[in-house]
C-alpha cells in the first residue's frame, strides 16, 4: 500500500508542487521557538474564515436575496431547515468572533511590532484584510432584512452623500435606487457572497506567502534568519512549524470552539451585541427604531464619527474622522521610529500611549453602542460644552486620544528609553 501511496504522490509531484509546499510552509519552514498566547490568533482567524465560507454556502441554499421574501427566508431556515438555527447561529456569532480574533492579532502586532521592517508588506495586506472584512461584515448585515438591518444601511449609505462631488452618486450606486430596497438587496447579497469573498482569499493568500517569505516576527522583535547553522543553514532559534506549531494551534482551536460552542448553545444574542431584538422585526419603511446603532465591532469607529460636529449641515468631516480612524493603521510601519520593536524593550512612553489607546477604543465602543444622550446634557451655563450630551463629549475626548496613538507616535517612540535587545531569543 505504501509502495503504491508512494508512487501516486511521485506522480502528483511530477504535475504539481504539492511536496514542496508542504515543506516550504510547513514542516521546513522555522518559526521563532518562543511564541506565546498571542500568536495563537493568526490560525485562529483562518480556521473562522474557512467555517465563516462553509456555513455561508449552507445559508445561500435557502436564502432569498428579495425584499419580499428575505425575511421569512430566514425564519425559514431557523425553524424549519434541518440544523438551520444551528448554522445561522454558527454564521452570525462567526461574524462577531471573527473581528475579535482580528482585533486580538492586530493588538499582537502593536504589542511586539510586527509591522516593522521587514514585515510592512505583511501588514499591509493585513489591514488590507480588515477592511475587507468590514465591507464584508456590512454588506452581510442587510441580508437578515429585519428593523436594525434595514435602518442601519440607511443610515450608513447616507453618510456617502456627504462627500463632496462623488457623494450622491456612490450612494445611488450602492443603493440601486433612491431608498434601501430590493435592488439594493441584490447588491449587496453579491458583495457579500460573491465579490468580497473572493478578494479577502487573495488577500490571505498574500499575507501568507509574505509572511512566509520574511519570516514570523516573535515576543522579543529579534529576526532569527539573522544567526543560522553554519552547516545545515537552520536557523539557531527556530524549529519547524509542523509539527510542534500546528500541534501548539490545536490547544487554541480547541479553548476557541469550548467558548465558541457556549456563545451557540446558551447565548447566541449575547444581550443584542451579536444580534439586536429589532433584527427579529421584519424591515419596515415606515418605522424607525428607537436607536440605531451598528453591530459592536463597528462601534469606535461610528462613535468617532459622532462626536465630529457638522460643519455647514454636512458629516462630511465625521466621515473622513471615522475613515481615518481605520486607515491609519496602514501607517503605522513609518510612523513608529523606535530603535527596537517588542514592548518587552520599549520604554514606559509608549507602554501608557498603548494602554491609553486600547482604553479608548473600549470606551468609544461603548458610547457607540447607547444614544448619544445615554447621560444626558450639561447645563447651559456650562461653558464650551452648554448644551452638549455628556457622552458626545466624552466621546470627543477619547477620540483625541485614539488619533493621539498615531500621530504622536513618531515623536514618543523617538524619545522612548528602551533596553537592551538580547542577541538570541529569550524563553
Amino acid at each position: 500500500m505504501q509502495k503504491y501511496l508512494t508512487c501516486l504522490l511521485g506522480w502528483v509531484d511530477e504535475r504539481f508542487p504539492l511536496t514542496s509546499n508542504i515543506k516550504t510552509h510547513l514542516t521546513e519552514y522555522y518559526a521563532p521557538k518562543n511564541f506565546n498566547f498571542w500568536y495563537f490568533f493568526g490560525s485562529l482567524a483562518l480556521m473562522v474564515l474557512v467555517m465563516q465560507i462553509l456555513t455561508g454556502i449552507f445559508l445561500t441554499m435557502n436564502y432569498k436575496p428579495d425584499a419580499d421574501l428575505a425575511f421569512a427566508s430566514v425564519e425559514y431556515i431557523m425553524r424549519d431547515v434541518s440544523w438551520g438555527r444551528l448554522i445561522r447561529y454558527m454564521h452570525s456569532t462567526g461574524a462577531s468572533m471573527f473581528f475579535v480574533v482580528v482585533y486580538m492579532h492586530m493588538f499582537r502586532g502593536l504589542l511586539y511590532g510586527s509591522y516593522r521592517t521587514p514585515r510592512e508588506l505583511i501588514w499591509l495586506f493585513g489591514v488590507g484584510i480588515f477592511l475587507a472584512l468590514m465591507g464584508e461584515a456590512f454588506f452581510g448585515y442587510l441580508l437578515p432584512w429585519g428593523q436594525m438591518s434595514y435602518w442601519g444601511a440607511q443610515v450608513i449609505i447616507n453618510l456617502f452623500t456627504s462627500i463632496p462631488f462623488v457623494g450622491p452618486d456612490i450612494s445611488l450606486w450602492l443603493r440601486g435606487d433612491y431608498t434601501v430596497s430590493d435592488a439594493t438587496l441584490n447588491r449587496f447579497f453579491a458583495f457579500h457572497v460573491i465579490a468580497l469573498p473572493l478578494v479577502l482569499l487573495g488577500l490571505v493568500a498574500a499575507h501568507i506567502i509574505a509572511l512566509h517569505e520574511v519570516g514570523s516576527n516573535n515576543p522579543d522583535g529579534i529576526e532569527i534568519k539573522e544567526k543560522k547553522d553554519k552547516k545545515t543553514g537552520i536557523p539557531l532559534d527556530g524549529i519547524p512549524f509542523h509539527p510542534y506549531y500546528t500541534v501548539k494551534d490545536l490547544v487554541g482551536v480547541s479553548v476557541f470552539l469550548i467558548v465558541f460552542s457556549a456563545i451557540i448553545f446558551f447565548a447566541p444574542e449575547m444581550g443584542g451585541y451579536f444580534l439586536e431584538a429589532n433584527n427579529f422585526i421584519p424591515a419596515d419603511p415606515f418605522k424607525t427604531p428607537p436607536h440605531i446603532a451598528p453591530v459592536w465591532y463597528f462601534t469606535p469607529y461610528y462613535s468617532i464619527l459622532r462626536a465630529v460636529p457638522p460643519m455647514m449641515n454636512s458629516q462630511f468631516p465625521g466621515v473622513v474622522a471615522m475613515g481615518l480612524s481605520v486607515v491609519l493603521f496602514a501607517f503605522l510601519p513609518w510612523l513608529d521610529r523606535s530603535p527596537v520593536k517588542s514592548i518587552r524593550y520599549r520604554g514606559s512612553l509608549y507602554k501608557r500611549f498603548l494602554a491609553a489607546f486600547v482604553v479608548s477604543f473600549i470606551v468609544l465602543g461603548y458610547l457607540g453602542t447607547e444614544p448619544s444622550n445615554v447621560w444626558g446634557q450639561f447645563g447651559s451655563g456650562v461653558p464650551i460644552v452648554g448644551g452638549l450630551d455628556r457622552a458626545t463629549v466624552v466621546a470627543r475626548i477619547f477620540g483625541l486620544i485614539y488619533f493621539a496613538f498615531f500621530i504622536l507616535m513618531p515623536w514618543y517612540t523617538k524619545i522612548d528609553k528602551t533596553k537592551p535587545v538580547p542577541e538570541r531569543l529569550t524563553a
